[in-house]
């Protein structure tokens, strides 16, 4: 398992985000040399994980549970046969595309060691939005992609520190639970009946999405009174 490559976005202004200033960071292209990683900030505050990579809706996106981006490079490859073209490391806005990872198979708060000194623990998977949608100029993209269910995966930094494209990957901790970036993107979008099920993994995941589960299976509860 091995980062394949770090990809960075400048804000540039396009005329398919909501944004009021209408700018993006999303078209990410590969980083030459090392990239410093550290958490950003609370969400509304803090922006990418990555030195020197743009993030403009700050509402939606970034923060320090959605500090990092990854995408796994055989997703991508599967893309590539669907869509008929060719996707470049960074086509879908991830700041890692990584090789002989299953990211969205990935654990709800397992741990990766990138290179010698950072440390990452997944949090959630990612929600496409209209921006994605017209980044890709694919029609029905959202829909497809959703249906795919395999949404690569974001992550909160642990351990700050440098990465860089060949960087070695390594799981140093899987938590004792079955709730996958898959499935909790599932209870995330098409199957609002799957939020219990995320629940055992606890605090790791995304507070939103903890927070989501939590008021469902609450409410669940009354109803059966």
């Amino acid at each position: 398992m091995k980062l394949l490559s770090v990809n960075l976005g400048r804000a540039t202004r396009v005329p398919y985000t909501d944004q009021p200033e209408g700018l993006t960071g999303i078209d990410k292209r590969p980083a030459q040399g090392p990239v410093r990683v550290a958490a950003p900030g609370p969400k509304g505050v803090g922006a990418s994980g990555l030195a020197g990579d743009s993030v403009c809706d700050t509402r939606h996106h970034g923060g320090d549970d959605q500090a990092v981006y990854a995408v796994a490079r055989e997703d991508l490859d599967a893309w590539e046969v669907e869509l008929g073209r060719e996707l470049a490391c960074g086509a879908f806005g991830e700041n890692l595309t990584t090789l002989g990872l299953d990211v969205s198979g990935a654990l709800i708060g397992e741990r990766w060691r990138i290179g010698p000194e950072v440390v990452l623990e997944v949090t959630c998977g990612r929600i496409p939005c209209r921006t994605f949608q017209a980044h890709l100029g694919e029609e029905r993209w959202v829909k497809r992609f959703t249906e795919r269910g395999a949404p690569g995966a974001y992550l909160r930094v642990i351990e700050p520190g440098g990465i860089r494209a060949g960087d070695p990957v390594e799981i140093v901790h899987r938590p004792d639970h079955d709730v996958t970036v898959a499935l909790a993107f599932r209870a995330e979008t098409t199957r609002r009946d799957l939020l219990p099920r995320v629940l055992p993994a606890g605090e790791a995941l995304h507070p939103e999405l903890l927070a989501a589960a939590r008021k469902y299976t609450a409410a669940g509860r009354v109803e059966q009174r």
